[in-house]
């Protein structure tokens, strides 16, 4: 059967894309989980989050119902917490690290309790942060990602007036466009993207990307100082045979679409393969599932000791019924009047070590082949290197070349979060737009 769209209900779209992760039905549960936790001294959660914030604070202040406190706690360390709460790989961060861990009991369930306070505080608008006067500094920031986000904020709270230029038309970056559909909506993004630019003195110039619309050279000149963090978001290429055919895409542009558009307009295939196995093709795999594809495939060329997702994500596609096949290098891809019909695999085994610390694969000489009718392309995102090499700017391989405190090689010019790290959680990319901030402050004699 051809790839095609609305191939469900409406009702049917609006249960496979609903929060996956529901927040606390009530006041009391949320009391109930808060009250369990032990307020550890020198606590292994905090030291386990990337942006450090005070996670026994927090949830203290949860059990003593100071919600606003608790929320001002969690944003002060993490302004884009209420995403956070929802994306982030808790149970390799802060859950992972619970001492209950150590006691075979459920950890502290930190990111409901982290949701369920910083979710008020974006329903009910509490006004956290008072802006200082202004200091007649100027700022420009590449990309209203999370990076881009955090250090507006921070620059902001100080008295630095804050130009984002983002080339999408909705700010949130990768929370927004990047991101499974039914852990965060695009209404959630937009909200969230207000609350924090609600401080004042942020303007968000939309649709004006960097090497198009904008140059380094042109924003040196106008601002004191620059931060660039426009991420990543070219999908790596199989540089295999047929990869060029009709049903072969690759999952940003399919999450991209399904997070632009409506359910119903998204096409998907019958028998879908997705070859990966990070976050983005859990996403896409589990999303092709929930748009009526009859079988959906994740084929990675390591095994599950290997694989980049965490646990929990693996679970989620097998829950909706995705088969796994390890050990699965794509070596062609087939079709016929010029559509996809199989993929031919390549039999893997595990030889040395890489410089990741991840057995390299090797082929064992044998192949095997799978009946698709869409292929998915999830194997890793690369940096704009063009974009990079063009500004002049230090990089590995696109990957700009940054000190810790997110300076670049061209003074006044900072840069954090993926475009420097290559793609790491959303929870990285706030703590570096905070570090970059901080930096810019320095820099500009503020602090």
């Amino acid at each position: 059967m051809p790839i095609k769209s609305n191939r469900l209900t409406a009702e049917e779209y609006e249960q496979n894309f609903s929060d996956i992760h529901p927040p606390f039905d009530s006041r009391e549960s949320a009391l109930v989980e808060a009250n369990r936790c032990l307020f550890c001294y020198d606590a292994p959660c905090t030291k386990s989050c990337p942006t450090e914030i005070n996670i026994p604070k927090f949830i203290k202040q949860i059990s003593t119902d100071n919600v606003k406190g608790s929320a001002h706690t969690i944003f002060v360390s993490n302004i884009m917490g209420a995403g956070c709460s929802r994306v982030c790989p808790v149970e390799k961060l802060c859950e992972g690290s619970c001492v209950y861990n150590l006691m075979e009991e459920t950890p502290i369930p930190i990111a409901r309790l982290q949701r369920y306070a910083t979710e008020q505080a974006l329903e009910k608008k509490w006004k956290l942060f008072d802006r200082k006067p202004s200091t007649g500094k100027k700022v420009a920031v590449v990309g209203a990602g999370p990076a881009g986000l955090s250090c507006a904020h921070v620059l902001s709270r100080e008295g630095v007036d804050v130009t984002i230029y983002e080339k999408e038309s909705k700010g949130g970056g990768l929370m927004t466009y990047g991101i499974a559909a039914y852990k965060v909506t695009p209404e959630f993004c937009e909200e969230e993207v207000k609350y924090i630019t609600s401080v004042g003195g942020i303007n968000l110039k939309y649709d004006h990307e960097l090497g198009k619309d904008i140059t380094l050279t042109q924003l040196q000149k106008d601002y004191d100082a620059v931060y660039l963090g426009f991420g990543v978001g070219l999908a790596r290429q199989l540089n295999i045979p047929g990869e060029e055919l009709e049903g072969v895409v690759d999952a940003i542009r399919f999450i991209y679409d399904l997070r632009s558009g409506s359910y119903d307009n998204i096409p998907v295939g019958d028998k879908v393969v997705v070859i990966g196995m990070g976050m983005t093709a859990i996403d896409a795999a589990t999303q092709a599932k929930r748009l009526g594809a009859k079988e959906v495939t994740l084929a990675y060329r390591r095994t599950q000791e290997e694989m980049p997702c965490t646990e929990t994500e693996l679970n989620i596609a097998k829950l909706d019924g995705c088969r796994i096949i390890w050990l699965a290098a794509p070596a062609m891809i087939k079709g016929e009047n010029g559509k996809v019909t199989q993929l031919v695999c390549n039999l893997m085994q595990l030889g040395e070590p890489d410089a990741s610390g991840r057995r390299s694969p090797v082929e064992s000489g044998e192949q095997f082949i799978l009946e698709a009718d869409m292929v998915i392309k999830a194997a890793g995102q690369i940096p704009f290197e063009d974009l990079v090499s063009s500004s002049q700017l230090q990089h590995a391989n696109g990957k700009i070349t940054a000190q810790k405190n997110g300076s670049t090689n061209i003074r006044g010019v900072f840069a954090g979060g993926d475009c420097v790290n290559g793609g790491k959680e959303v929870v990285d990319a706030v703590q570096a737009g905070k570090i970059g901030a901080k930096a810019i402050l320095e820099y500009m004699n503020v602090l």
